[in-house]
Parts: C-alpha cells; sequence; structure tokens
C-alpha cells in the first residue's frame, strides 16, 4: 500500500506546483487573496451557515477553499493534506491572504492523531476519497474528529461518471463499480486537469472507486446519520473532453448524450 501512496504523494507534490502558479484561473487564487471564496455554486449552496464553526478541511491541497470557508464565516479552519508541498503553499498563502488557518501534513488516516482536536465541521470535496483504498475507515477518521452534532459534508466526482472514459466522442464503461483495495485503477498522466500545459515530472497514480452504497454504509457504522444523500448533472473539471460550462467552474455533459450523474453530495451528523 505504501508504494501507492508514495507514487500519489510525488504526483500531488507536482500538482500542488503547478496548481499554487495557477495559469488556468480554475483556482480563483486572486478572490481568495483578496479574501473571497474560490468555493463553487454547488458546494455554497449546501454547506449552510458557518459563523462559529471550527472546521477541518481534509485532504485540503494548497488550501484554497480552506480559506474560503474562514472568508465565509468560520469561526477557525483546518486543513490536513498529505503533500508537503501542498502544505507549504497553503501556508504561504493564507500568510497573503491575512487569514487565520492551520495547516497539517499528514494522511488522511493519521488525522486524528495529528490534528489532536475536534471540530464541528468535517469538509471533504472534489477529488479526495477517490485517492483512499479504504472508506470504512476514512468515516471512522471523519467520525472521530467531530464534535457530538457535528456535521460532516461531502461532495464528490459520482463513482458511476468514474466508469467511464471518453473515446472517439461517446462515453465507454471502462472500469468496474468498485475496485479492490489491493489492485487500485493505475493511470499515467502526463499534465494535470485544469488545463495547464506544463508536464507533470511524476505521472504514475492509483485510484480507487467506491460505490455509492459503500459511502454511505461506511458512514452510517462509523456512528453518522444521513441527513441528505443528492446526486447531480455538473462537475468542476473537464471529466470528458466534450462537457460544456454551464456555470462559473460547473460543467456538464452536452445535449444529446444520456444523462448520468456526475456528482454526489452527502451530509451527515454525528450522533450523541
Amino acid at each position: 500500500m505504501d508504494t501507492f501512496f508514495d507514487a500519489n504523494r510525488l504526483n500531488w507534490d507536482d500538482r500542488a506546483e503547478l496548481h499554487s502558479t495557477d495559469a488556468t484561473g480554475s483556482y480563483r487564487i486572486a478572490a481568495v487573496l483578496g479574501g473571497g471564496s474560490a468555493l463553487h455554486a454547488l458546494e455554497a449552496g449546501e454547506i449552510g451557515d458557518l459563523a462559529g464553526k471550527d472546521i477541518v478541511h481534509l485532504q485540503c491541497h494548497i488550501g484554497l477553499d480552506t480559506l474560503s470557508l474562514k472568508h465565509l464565516g468560520a469561526k477557525s479552519v483546518t486543513g490536513l493534506d498529505f503533500s508537503p508541498k501542498a502544505i507549504n503553499a497553503a501556508r504561504a498563502f493564507a500568510q497573503k491572504a491575512g487569514t487565520e488557518a492551520r495547516f497539517v501534513e499528514a494522511s488522511v488516516y493519521d488525522a486524528v492523531s495529528a490534528l489532536g482536536q475536534t471540530y464541528d465541521m468535517v469538509f471533504v470535496t472534489w477529488g479526495a476519497i477517490n485517492w483512499l483504498p479504504d472508506i470504512s475507515a476514512w468515516a471512522r477518521v471523519v467520525a472521530a474528529l467531530l464534535r457530538p452534532g457535528g456535521k460532516l459534508y461531502l461532495l464528490e466526482g459520482h463513482p458511476t461518471m468514474l466508469q467511464f472514459e471518453a473515446t472517439e466522442g461517446r462515453l465507454d464503461l471502462e472500469y468496474g463499480w468498485r475496485t479492490p483495495q489491493t489492485k487500485p485503477l493505475v493511470f499515467d498522466e502526463a499534465q494535470t486537469y485544469t488545463g495547464d500545459a506544463r508536464s507533470l515530472p511524476h505521472t504514475r497514480i492509483y485510484e480507487w472507486i467506491h460505490p455509492l452504497s459503500d459511502i454511505v454504509n461506511a458512514i452510517l457504522s462509523a456512528g453518522l446519520s444521513l441527513d441528505f444523500l443528492n446526486e447531480h448533472e455538473v462537475i468542476v473539471w473537464k471529466a470528458f473532453p466534450f462537457v460544456v460550462e454551464t456555470g462559473e467552474g460547473q460543467f456538464e455533459l452536452p445535449d444529446g448524450y444520456p444523462r448520468i450523474p456526475m456528482s454526489f453530495s452527502i451530509g451527515a451528523t454525528k450522533r450523541g
């Protein structure tokens, strides 16, 4: 398993360098440094009132969404990521923005001991859990980080969408609906997903598809109650070459394609 994590960390170190000097505008750096938000309309409309809440953002990457949560009214924000270059970039952005935030370098599976405190909200969005082999262990971490009555907000690419690849203008079913922990999907990607033309030195990555049933059951088994499960026809990156932009930074399949869910969101509350 360490081989998978080590390769992914090298790849995300490379991405952090590119994304923190984002040439495409995808990460809305200027908006965040100016005290604004990088959140998309989808998540901004679902997370609710953040006033007075202590929030931890797991797999925070370069921290721009973490800082956005603070700018949107959170009492305190903490970001955690396994990439040292991502954490360094996040700290630099916080300093430039003049925003108080804590950033911690650690694996998400080690978050409880690395952070040493509990929170009112665990925030996890966009391209996070597909890098994790054990979704049940992830859910237990989330539960341990939440105070009684605390909330999980999860927003991710839909596992159905992740099963497809684009081939000659069509969608082909390419991958199984559940990826075994010891047999991840293997990809080599020369560029990152923002459209930046610069090359990634470390191209090898490993990913896992988790069915919605596994995700929901892991959350329930960890001691949380489900508040909502929403499926959406939008995604916030160009998941396929032919998607069309239908909102700021949000994409959908064009007319003429069968509709599939592109993303999903879950709200859950820790019992007790």
